[in-house]
């Protein structure tokens, strides 16, 4: 982990502010850097580009089980993830969040609903959650987005945080994490990934033109074929609007030791 404990997370936390540009309103957290956003007259699309791909886990799950499954958000930003996935997709949806500005921004703010008995959010830290035993094997989706105030480089980042969200996943589950493809911490990140699933479980996406990568892990099942992964996106873009066959596009293994994330054409 980037930090130690979960009282010097807590203790280093910085309060929710809000900002809005061309019917965009944004997540900060008292620094320019962008932790979340939503276009008001839209509040329930996925605005910012690396967020539509951390749903990339769709084109990894069978379609008809979606809504059966139980996603959890490690990381609240401003609620678009736990937003869709409890109301565009109907599922059973947990964030968890520690910092609780962000959880009182996003009810404030960006149209996050009160919990139901399918939606609950959770003021507290993830490491905590994903080591929790009674947690093991209860995510069948599970999206880590984990940056502070300075949007350095995730909060959580070490070999026994990954491990632990390996165990949290149900088998056939799946893993988003968002990193920066650029930064020099990626190699290490997606290192520590792969230990934690295979190798052959992981695969990234070619980043954002501001430096995103999503990296995307399987456990307990194979990588589906290209002709599965096709026809799921045809799926996915038909019920969501996603462009999910550009995401195929983009699929590609790690980078060797050495290597770093492509820029995007």
């Amino acid at each position: 982990m980037k930090t130690g404990t979960t009282s010097a997370r807590r203790a280093e936390m910085a309060p929710a502010t809000l900002s809005e540009f061309e019917g965009v309103r944004y997540l900060h957290l008292g620094t320019p850097w962008v932790q979340g956003a939503m276009r008001v007259r839209k509040p329930h699309a996925l605005e910012l580009e690396y967020v539509q791909r951390m749903m990339v886990w769709l084109l990894f799950r069978n379609p008809a089980y979606v809504s059966k499954a139980h996603a959890v958000q490690l990381g609240l930003g401003a609620g678009s993830i736990t937003r869709f996935c409890h109301r565009n997709l109907r599922m059973k949806t947990t964030a968890v969040e520690l910092n609780p500005t962000v959880i009182t921004a996003c009810r404030m703010w960006f149209n996050l609903p009160a919990d139901d008995r399918k939606l609950t959010v959770l003021n507290q830290d993830a490491a905590d959650y994903a080591a929790d035993p009674a947690h093991i094997g209860t995510a069948d989706v599970l999206n880590v987005d984990l940056y502070d105030h300075d949007a350095a480089s995730p909060v959580l980042d070490d070999q026994a945080f990954y491990d632990a969200c390996h165990r949290l996943l149900a088998d056939e589950g799946v893993m988003t994490v968002n990193l920066f493809g650029r930064d020099a911490s990626f190699e290490r990140s997606a290192s520590r990934i792969a230990q934690a699933f295979g190798a052959d479980a992981v695969r990234s996406l070619r980043p954002t033109k501001e430096g995103n990568t999503i990296v995307v892990a399987l456990k307990g099942m194979p990588m589906p074929d290209r002709d599965t992964l096709a026809a799921r996106a045809e799926t996915i873009e038909t019920r969501t609007a996603l462009p999910a066959r550009k995401w195929l596009r983009m699929i590609r293994a790690l980078p060797t030791a050495g290597e770093t994330a492509e820029d995007p054409t």
